[in-house]
């Protein structure tokens, strides 16, 4: 449904190392990077994409979430510990979220520039 997702920072040079680490575990890796904005992806078309915050005009959304998918339950793990490692805030220790689905394995953090993102696993353990 989504072609891609993209949202500004506050320092790129900061989030591409949050986010260079955190998605690691994921599968997820920066494909490339302009002067003032970054593309990853898990294959090879950029679908996640974050710049300066000054190319963008809007302020961050309080409601916005964004949820990366994970193959399987130690990746949320080790998501979750590298995004805590790098100074994100807890949102959400990794666990059972069975009140979505009985095998929803989720972990969630707010990044550096208090972005809620999550990591789901949505197969049994």
């Amino acid at each position: 449904m989504f072609d891609h997702l993209s949202f500004g920072v506050s320092s790129l040079e900061r989030s591409l190392a949050f986010y260079d680490a955190v998605l690691a575990p994921l599968g997820v890796k920066r494909l490339f990077n302009l002067p003032d904005i970054a593309a990853y992806s898990a294959g090879t078309y950029p679908m996640f994409w974050i710049g300066n915050r000054r190319e963008f005009t809007h302020e961050v959304s309080k409601g916005f979430h964004l949820a990366f998918a994970a193959d399987n339950r130690p990746a949320v793990d080790a998501f979750y510990q590298q995004a805590i490692a790098l100074g994100a805030k807890d949102d959400g220790k990794p666990g059972l979220r069975s009140h979505y689905h009985p095998n929803y394995y989720a972990a969630f953090v707010i990044d550096p520039d208090g972005y809620r993102i999550e990591a789901v696993c949505h197969q049994p353990a």
